[in-house]
């Protein structure tokens, strides 16, 4: 019985993403905001196996935290958080100032599916709106779709 080596697994594993057509999220800071354990580290999965650093939070104050902490490229939170939901958190992240993350592109999760709740959504301050449960190839479009409007929003180079 022949043993792959992690060498091998490693280049199957780049052979198989690449061929999936999904973009490379290297370099990227994403902030995962879920009350759903599973749903977090799902998540997490799915991006870092595309190169991403990803930090969790369960609560929107744990987000806030984690914005003051350090800055993300791209905000991932459900709408359906205990206590403050994502609209609540949106508008908190929106009133930061920029170099704190009150400019960071965001992406609402959700199980509503309506036309008002998108717009909703987008008018509390979201970019984008996604239902859940969402397919990990179009999580992967979507946070790299976020991170081309950071990078078109960035002050240019002095």
């Amino acid at each position: 019985m022949s043993h792959a080596s992690p060498h091998s697994e490693t280049q199957a594993a780049r052979k198989n993403s690449t061929e999936t057509g999904a973009p490379s999220l290297a370099h990227l800071r994403l902030l995962v905001v879920d009350d759903e354990r599973d749903s977090r580290l799902l998540m997490r999965r799915v991006l870092e196996a595309r190169g991403a650093q990803v930090r969790l939070a369960s609560t929107a104050d744990e987000a806030i935290q984690l914005l003051s902490l350090e800055p993300f490229d791209v905000l991932i939170s459900d709408i359906g958080l205990p206590g403050e939901d994502g609209y609540q958190l949106i508008r908190r992240v929106r009133a930061l100032p920029a170099p704190l993350g009150g400019s960071v592109p965001a992406v609402a999760l959700t199980a509503y599916t309506r036309t008002e709740d998108r717009a909703r959504a987008i008018r509390a301050g979201f970019h984008m709106h996604v239902t859940k449960p969402v397919e990990a190839r179009e999580l992967i479009v979507v946070v790299a779709s976020m991170a081309r409007i950071r990078e078109a929003s960035a002050p240019a180079p002095q």
